[in-house]
């Protein structure tokens, strides 16, 4: 008997538990298509306080709990919850800690202001996953990272987890959307999304602008395959990974049923 293909959906948002941009509602479908349609499907995403915990039915594995997260000179608690997505039998864990995600805003405080630790809060979410990932002992045969927060995935798992067994056959796709943050992330971004020794300054310089729009040409330069989430994005974006040698790219379709993603997931597990 075949097993089943394994996708694993990271993304910073995703229907109905947040919804920023349209592309949460594709992220949705998607995990569900692929669900229906012979994928074995998980998702994961940060558990930002605006996600209302009672209403999504999350609750802490516990199984899962102990890990801690080293961004910098410092460990940061990680809690896992789950949630069983409404109308799909999967799962989606929701990564969670205290001092970074408790807060009851998403990027910026009431006052509009864009939060200091936002670089902080976007390596933490991303070594988070992997170590996650590392922890289920589930190895996935597609990682498909959609959102700005998700863009530095595809580097670490190029670099800092490529000797990690449960990646080693992993192909990791990108999805370019819209961006919606003007703000950067800070002078120190680079040093702080330096999680590794094996992280080189030259593996971080598509990054270096530190604004979401370097985050997504990171996530671009890094992905085994691209796709355009949006009709509007960033100009330089689409000249530079619009086409790509030696890369898939999947242009944005509104009109798409997502068969197109699903021959692209299998056309990368062959």
């Amino acid at each position: 008997m075949l097993t089943k293909k394994r996708i694993l959906f990271i993304a910073n948002e995703m229907s109905p538990y947040l919804e920023l941009t349209e592309f949460s509602e594709t992220v949705n479908r998607l995990a569900i298509k692929a669900n229906e349609n012979g994928f074995e499907v998980r998702c994961i995403m940060p558990r930002f306080g605006v996600i209302n915990e009672r209403r999504h039915r999350l609750h802490e594995v516990v199984r899962l709990s102990g890990i801690n997260v080293s961004v910098g000179n410092d460990d940061y608690p990680l809690q896992i919850k789950v949630a069983s997505l409404p109308n799909a039998r999967l799962q989606v864990y929701f990564l969670d800690n205290e001092d970074l995600f408790k807060r009851k805003f998403i990027f910026h405080d009431e006052g509009e202001k864009w939060f200091d630790d936002n670089d902080l809060r976007t390596a933490f979410f991303c070594k988070g996953a992997l170590e996650t990932v590392k922890k289920f002992g589930w190895p996935p045969d597609i990682i498909h990272c959609s959102g700005w927060m998700t863009g530095l995935i595809p580097l670490y798992q190029k670099t800092a987890y490529k000797k990690e067994p449960v990646f080693s056959h992993s192909k990791v796709i990108y999805t370019i959307g819209n961006n919606t943050h003007k703000e950067k992330l800070g002078d120190d971004f680079l040093k702080i999304a330096s999680i590794s020794s094996v992280v080189k300054e030259k593996d971080l310089e598509p990054f270096k602008e530190g604004t979401t729009t370097a985050m997504m040409r990171g996530g671009a330069t890094y992905a085994d395959a691209i796709t355009f989430g949006a009709d509007k994005v960033d100009k330089k974006l689409v000249e530079d990974f619009g086409k790509v040698k030696g890369k898939k790219v999947l242009t944005y379709n509104a009109e798409s049923d997502l068969t197109d993603y699903l021959q692209l997931y299998h056309d990368l597990t062959k």
